[in-house]
């Protein structure tokens, strides 16, 4: 399959240079929020009121940023940063790590829920419904940026990226294995589930899917990604990583569920 060559410079205004990978978080993050906005004027069981997204977007902007920088300096190459502090502001070389981008939105939901009496698994809910939007534009925006490609593969579907790193190879198109699943897959299942009013009233039970299937949708993938240098254990960072991930949203399943056996007794 040949690789695009989308040149990765949307758009330039003057000297600035305009992104598809820049534009993919902001689009992203618009129409998760636009779209959080309306679940939760629409459905009262989540218990958020109308209007809470519009002024948790900054929040939002915030944690992404932050987290996702952090994340990809401390989770993947922190020596590095260590030896050049100054590359920590270089977002265009090394970009951002969905792990951190994703705690540093819990964070700042946590912070944001907490003193306007919002309750969090029910904002969390809502989120986890819109997520996968965000997932989806930003791992086609990796591809176009021709980054964070596959393992070498003689599948018929296999690309040959151009950068030199690849080393002319064909190559797995995982970025575009991790919009399917992490993208439109998780979306359809999530969404799905939410179509029932009881499983919408059991605050937590559709982020804990989203944390157990971005779990398993990203360990997956993982299997055909390039890794990274460095393994933990025998398990690839991206999957190490994930296991947090489902062991939390599992936790949040039991808490759930004994909640609503309580308030039943």
């Amino acid at each position: 399959m040949p690789f695009p060559n989308i040149d990765p410079i949307a758009f330039s205004i003057g000297p600035v240079d305009i992104r598809w990978y820049g534009l993919a978080y902001f689009a992203g993050l618009a129409l998760a929020l636009w779209a959080a906005d309306r679940l939760a004027r629409r459905n009262v069981e989540y218990g958020v009121p109308g209007g809470a997204f519009d002024a948790f977007t900054l929040w939002a902007i915030a944690g992404v940023l932050i987290g996702g920088r952090l994340g990809s300096i401390l989770l993947y190459n922190p020596e590095y940063y260590l030896a050049n502090p100054l590359k920590v502001f270089a977002v265009w070389e090394s970009g951002m790590a969905f792990h951190g981008g994703f705690l540093g939105v819990v964070i700042a939901a946590l912070l944001y829920c907490r003193p306007r009496n919002i309750p969090f698994l029910g904002f969390s809910d809502i989120m986890a419904c819109v997520s996968p939007i965000g997932i989806f534009l930003v791992r086609i925006a990796n591809y176009i940026n021709g980054e964070l490609w596959g393992r070498p593969t003689d599948a018929p579907w296999a690309v040959v990226f151009p950068n030199p790193a690849a080393g002319g190879v064909p190559r797995h198109p995982s970025q575009l294995y991790e919009a399917a699943l992490e993208g439109v897959l998780l979306f359809v299942v999530i969404n799905l589930m939410a179509r029932s009013a009881a499983i919408r009233a059991r605050h937590g039970l559709l982020a804990s899917a989203f944390l157990i299937g971005y779990a398993i949708c990203r360990g997956l993938v993982e299997f055909t990604r390039e890794p990274d240098a460095s393994f933990i254990g025998p398990l690839t960072r991206g999957q190490a990583y994930s296991v947090p991930m489902m062991l939390v949203g599992i936790a949040v399943i039991f808490y759930t569920l004994r909640q609503r056996a309580k308030g039943s007794s």
